[in-house]
């Protein structure tokens, strides 16, 4: 039987990750961005264990990018030689995914496949309706929806083409759900803003003013677009997206889509 590694994840404790032998595949190393806020850490924390919850059996490990421990030179040295799909916690191909994460695992010597980004999915305008659904809005009558007008509210780039995808995702969520109208708004300093958006909905007409955080997990960014949400007079502000079912189906779907391609995953190597 192969021995098992252990994996150093934030607290420092030491957990168990056995070897994915028994024909159980490659494990998933999910691959954070990490922030100061321990909130963020605790969000991918749940989002591993909902993963769990719907793949029995699968080993899972996290790995940050910045702020939080353990880094991806700790998980690869740690995993050794298991087979193993990095998949990445973003929403979109920006700076983080096209550079930061190749650059982290090949500095670590680590060859192994990795995932695409989340974004962009129906199961991201499943999650975000189901928190429009927790802050009181009833998201199953056509009524309402035609009524309302959203905000979403992504973190914003510096990568025109993340832009673009994100307004991508803002036009399929209108037109798939007959929302009034759906703005594009970003928490950086790349316009338009939230208080932009809030005020040009209110322009079209629209009886009321939803704002809907396009992020994974509480933060700086996060906490800017609920207070600006706030100043701005939003009739409702959502939950990011946090550790819903749907992200977690979503991280396994685009791991799977590697394993599939790639039977045989590269190895991580030290």
């Amino acid at each position: 039987m192969t021995p098992p590694v252990h994996v150093l994840h934030r607290d420092s404790r030491p957990t168990e990750v056995r070897h994915p032998s028994a024909g159980r595949g490659p494990a998933l190393l999910l691959i954070a961005h990490g922030s100061r806020d321990a909130r963020h850490a605790a969000t991918v924390d749940a989002l591993v264990a909902e993963v769990g919850a719907q793949r029995p059996g699968l080993d899972v490990a996290t790995a940050y990018l910045d702020h939080c421990a353990p880094r991806i030179p700790q998980v690869v040295a740690r995993i050794g030689g298991a087979p193993a799909v990095a998949v990445p916690l973003l929403l979109g191909r920006a700076f983080h995914a096209k550079h930061d994460i190749p650059a982290a695992l090949r500095a670590a010597g680590a060859g192994l496949p990795v995932a695409d980004v989340l974004g962009p999915d129906p199961l991201l305008l499943d999650t975000l309706d189901r928190r429009l659904a927790e802050a009181g809005l009833d998201v199953h009558s056509p009524a309402v929806r035609a009524r309302t007008g959203v905000v979403l509210a992504s973190a914003g780039s510096s990568d025109p083409a993340a832009n673009a995808a994100t307004r991508a995702v803002a036009a399929t969520w209108q037109r798939t759900r007959g929302w009034a109208a759906v703005e594009v708004a970003h928490a950086s300093a790349v316009p338009p803003h939230v208080p932009d958006a809030v005020a040009a909905l209110r322009r079209r007409g629209a009886a009321t003013v939803a704002v809907a955080p396009y992020l994974l997990a509480p933060g700086l960014l996060p906490d800017r677009i609920i207070a600006a949400a706030r100043a701005a007079g939003a009739d409702l502000i959502a939950d990011v997206l946090g550790p819903a079912p749907e992200i977690a189906r979503l991280l396994l779907a685009r791991h799977d889509a590697v394993r599939t391609a790639r039977p045989a995953a590269t190895a991580l190597s030290a």
